[in-house]
This record gives structure tokens, C-alpha cells and sequence, in this order.
């Protein structure tokens, strides 16, 4: 069994390859890079356009939207730049080509992930960094090290929670020929993931905190820096939230993987 060391040493190895292929077409990179960059910009559009009309958002500044959203795209990035691989999943089981990741002594879902390095999804991620601290003084947040520690505890256990939503969702492919719909709703749902969960009616809220938990990549956790004395006490579970949902994901990605036979062909 290898070492979480030797797995961390053949990762870098793995995207250094990748990325090398990847920046023969840098052009693609630069245009890929630039459409992002715009396409994360676009909800900040929305959010102006819907302030324009109303003052507050059930209760919600402009500027708190802002920074929910920063918050969001910083909680998507890595599934955005480390496991993109998801999508191809159903490409891969239906033409027979998963069948090279059973040999080799290698974790498979490390093995397959670490496949493809999303490099545009590092313009996401510098682009909610830049918005995340233009939104902190703005809204005159006081990041003492106590909350730059409970930041990075948030952002991380927001990220599990929307890696385990889309790789789930990907592993549908070993069981349904068309597993797109599955997978694609899967992905439209995070659009609600900066809204504030106290905006929906009973029914989706109560769908979007304990049915499929996207409340928990943005909304929750921010409201541990916006509003600390308001906080509901879901909040403080999002880690064990974030690390159950993920269990969960690797136990169905498991059982796909066990189930797999190929295309027979």
C-alpha cells in the first residue's frame, strides 16, 4: 500500500505531465481563462441588476451578496480544477476505456482524477480571492488569525461538500446509459448556492439544506463571518458534512467501480 507521501509525489508528477501537454495550446488556455473570468463575473451582474430594484435581499446587502459569492467561487474551485475529470466518467464507461485504471496499483479515484488539471479553474479561484477581500473591507470584516483559521476549515469542508455532490452524481455512468441529465442537474443546482437559503420557500430550503446540502458551500459557512450572531447551529456541522457527504461519494464510487465489467465488446 502506498504511502499518502508517494501519492502526494506522484500527483505533482501526474499534472506536471499534464500541464505541459496542456500549454502547447496556449491560446486555448488564455481564451478558456478570459471566458471564465467573464462567466464569474456574470452573477455579479444579476446581483447589481436585482439591487437596482429592491434595497436588501431579504434582508441581504448587496456587499454580503458579494462576499457569499467570492465565498462560493473559492468552495467550487477545486472540484472545478481537480476533479473536471467527472464529466468525462460517462464517456469512459460507455466506449470501454475505464477498464486501463484497473491496472495499476493506484488508487483508482486518484488515479482517474488525477488525469486532468482544469488550469481556467485557477482564474475562478483568483477571481473569488480578489472578490472575497474587496468584499472584507468593504464590509469591515476584522480577520483576526482565529477567523483566517475558521475560514480555511469552511472553504474546505464547502469544497467536499460540492466534489461529493458532482463526482456522486458522475458515478451514475455505471449504472445508467445517459447519466448526463443526472450529472447535469447536479451541476445547475450549485447556481443556488450564493443565494441566501432564507429566500426560498419551506420545501426547497429544507431540499437545499438536508436533501442535497448546497447550502452548505456557501451560504452556511458565510454566515459565520457576516452575521457570527446570527448563525444557525447547522453551521458548525458543515465539517462533519463535508467529510460524510465525501464518504458517502467514495462508497458509491466504489461500488461502481466493483460493478464495472466493461462494455463486453
Amino acid at each position: 500500500m502506498r504511502s499518502l507521501r508517494e501519492y502526494i509525489r506522484l500527483y505533482f508528477m501526474i499534472e506536471a505531465q499534464y500541464i505541459k501537454g496542456r500549454m502547447q495550446y496556449r491560446s486555448d488556455f488564455i481564451i478558456s481563462s478570459v471566458g471564465m473570468f467573464f462567466s464569474s463575473l456574470a452573477t455579479l451582474g444579476i446581483f447589481w441588476v436585482i439591487f437596482d430594484t429592491v434595497p436588501n435581499l431579504a434582508g441581504w446587502s448587496l456587499m454580503e451578496m458579494v462576499f457569499i459569492y467570492a465565498f462560493y467561487m473559492i468552495a467550487i474551485s477545486p472540484m472545478q480544477i481537480l476533479f473536471d475529470h467527472a464529466w468525462q466518467l460517462r464517456y469512459h464507461v460507455q466506449q470501454g476505456t475505464f477498464l486501463k485504471y484497473y491496472f495499476r496499483p493506484l488508487n483508482m479515484m486518484f488515479y482517474y482524477m488525477s488525469e486532468i488539471f482544469d488550469l481556467k479553474g485557477l482564474t475562478q479561484l483568483v477571481t473569488g480571492i480578489a472578490l472575497l477581500i474587496y468584499a472584507s473591507i468593504q464590509l469591515h470584516i476584522d480577520w483576526s488569525l482565529w477567523r483566517i483559521s475558521l475560514l480555511f476549515i469552511a472553504l474546505f469542508s464547502a469544497a467536499l461538500v460540492q466534489i461529493s455532490i458532482i463526482v456522486a452524481a458522475s458515478c451514475a455512468a455505471f449504472w445508467v446509459v445517459n447519466s448526463y441529465p443526472v450529472l447535469g442537474l447536479a451541476w445547475k443546482l450549485r447556481e443556488f448556492s450564493p443565494y441566501p437559503m432564507s429566500i426560498f420557500d419551506g420545501a426547497f430550503r429544507f431540499t437545499f439544506t438536508y436533501v442535497i446540502p448546497i447550502g452548505f458551500v456557501a451560504f452556511y459557512p458565510s454566515q459565520l463571518f457576516l452575521r457570527p450572531q446570527d448563525v444557525s447551529s447547522l453551521v458548525y456541522f458543515s465539517p462533519m458534512i463535508g467529510v460524510g457527504l465525501f464518504a458517502i461519494t467514495y462508497w458509491i464510487w466504489t461500488k461502481g467501480v466493483n460493478s464495472y465489467t466493461g462494455t463486453g465488446s
